[in-house]
């Protein structure tokens, strides 16, 4: 199943990390890059929803990637940003431990995802984008933030 053009050009990624990891996400979803800071717990929230910020008015659900991967606890340092997504009508945020750079990639250099079993549902994954030693692994952000589970965003009209 084929996106849009996307398989035919180049397309860019904003790179981040996870631990180890490093994932990468269409930049066309990245409104902006903030400084972390402690969001408003929402009482009921799944455990991967830290809570909310006011951006400028906006009330913006922010959701830790870490604990929503299951990556082992999440420590929150001088380098861990909030990535600002536009979804469909809605933002969210969502926090990473770090932002490497904006990367683009032909169709030559994704490769198919492998089941990589219960920890990420592979049907969140774009591929994998390599880089001469660098792998990033890609995330439809659009699928993964309008998933059931994650509750913040009614499916989009395919």
């Amino acid at each position: 199943m084929t996106d849009n053009a996307s398989n035919a050009n180049p397309a860019e990624y904003l790179a981040f990390t996870l631990g180890k990891e490093e994932y990468g996400i269409d930049i066309q979803k990245v409104s902006e890059i903030r400084n972390y800071e402690t969001p408003t717990r929402i009482a009921n929230a799944p455990e991967f929803v830290k809570g909310v910020i006011n951006l400028r008015g906006l009330i913006v659900p922010i959701v830790d990637m870490r604990i929503r991967f299951a990556l082992g606890t999440p420590e929150y340092g001088p380098f861990t940003v909030v990535i600002i997504l536009n979804i469909g009508n809605r933002t969210v945020g969502m926090v990473v431990d770090a932002v490497s750079d904006v990367t683009t990639l032909t169709p030559e250099q994704i490769k198919a995802a492998p089941d990589m079993g219960s920890t990420l549902n592979t049907e969140y994954i774009v591929g994998l984008g390599t880089i001469d030693e660098r792998m990033l692994i890609l995330v439809d952000i659009d699928r993964l933030m309008s998933s059931e589970e994650m509750g913040l965003i009614e499916k989009m009209a395919a």
